[in-house]
């Protein structure tokens, strides 16, 4: 793992680090220190299951947005083939903050869309940080479309802090954008599978969420708000992300349990920038399986079913009692 490590996951970094420094001196020494490597490792396996079985939601919020996490080109890379990316909204220019085009999954040919941040400096400023603007929303809608014209699923990976919030961009119908998106999706005839692999953050990944599956990584998190500015709102105090985080009911477990969302995909321990290729491989292993459920259903039913599950999201009832 690179980098100095979110501050919870230090006791395992500095651990890990210790491991690695005896291996070396084993070797460059010749000296037998192989009981306390063994050692260290079940002391290490022992620590990073007290840590990462036992998160917060704030926690899980920073490893959502941890920069070594795989975004959605690197899934792409990893579980897809024969990616085409298209570009542009016919209306005004080709957002890089929002990926599109086809790809097959083993034998499965899909329309994949997601937003995309970037590594370092230079290209989270090509991807503005995964903020879609106006024109990145427009140009998802005009390939799902493309993508319904020729009876292709679509599979929407959603990871953004929120919709970019420049005057260009509300000057160019940010909100009327997603506005749209919103309506078309809940119309779009071929079955659609959403994953929230990072963060999900407002509109802006509500933008191309609507769907027939929602899954989200078991690191990520969905909400309305993000826990920072939600503090700032109700406590005037953005150091109060933590409680905030924890008020939000953002997780996936959260959303499972709130019918928001379908399934929980597993990642590693520690989060799935610690194990990128394991994580791809559960991603893809939900991915054909709902895609595969999902290609038995007549157009009719899918949109009839889609529809409902978007009605039922925040319905609530009152409990009587004898």
């Amino acid at each position: 793992m690179n980098g100095s490590g979110l501050e919870f996951e230090k006791p395992i970094l500095e651990l890990e680090r210790k491991i690695e420094e005896l291996k070396k001196f084993t070797s460059s020494e010749n000296i037998d220190l192989h009981s306390e490597i063994s050692r260290l490792h079940k002391k290490l396996d022992k620590l990073k299951h007290e840590i990462f079985e036992n998160l917060t939601p704030w926690q899980r919020v920073q490893i959502a947005r941890h920069p070594q996490r795989p975004y959605t080109l690197d899934y792409i890379n990893i579980i897809m083939s024969d990616f085409i990316e298209l570009h542009g909204d016919r209306k005004f220019s080709d957002d890089k903050a929002m990926v599109s085009g086809f790809a097959h999954i083993d034998d499965v040919k899909i329309l994949v869309t997601g937003h995309q941040k970037g590594r370092d400096t230079n290209e989270n400023l090509m991807r503005n940080f995964g903020s879609a603007n106006p024109e990145g929303y427009r140009k998802a809608i005009r390939l799902m479309k493309l993508a319904e014209k020729f009876n292709v699923p679509i599979v929407n990976f959603i990871d953004t802090p929120g919709a970019y919030p420049g005057i260009g961009a509300e000057e160019r119908g940010q909100a009327e954008a997603i506005a749209y998106n919103l309506r078309e999706m809940a119309s779009i005839g071929v079955p659609i599978v959403i994953v929230v692999i990072g963060e999900g953050g407002s509109g802006g990944a509500l933008g191309i969420g609507v769907g027939d599956r929602i899954c989200a990584m078991q690191n990520s998190y969905y909400s309305v708000i993000s826990p920072e500015g939600c503090a700032a709102i109700l406590w005037r105090d953005r150091a109060k992300a933590d409680e905030a985080a924890a008020a939000l009911k953002l997780t996936a477990q959260d959303l499972l349990n709130l019918g928001i969302i379908d399934e929980i995909i597993a990642e590693p321990l520690g989060g799935a920038h610690r194990d990128p290729e394991a994580a791809a491989k559960n991603l893809k292993s939900s991915l054909l399986t709902n895609l595969k459920a999902l290609s038995r259903l007549p157009k009719d039913e899918i949109l009839k079913a889609r529809y409902q599950k978007f009605r039922n999201m925040g319905v609530v009832g009152e409990a009587h009692q004898n």
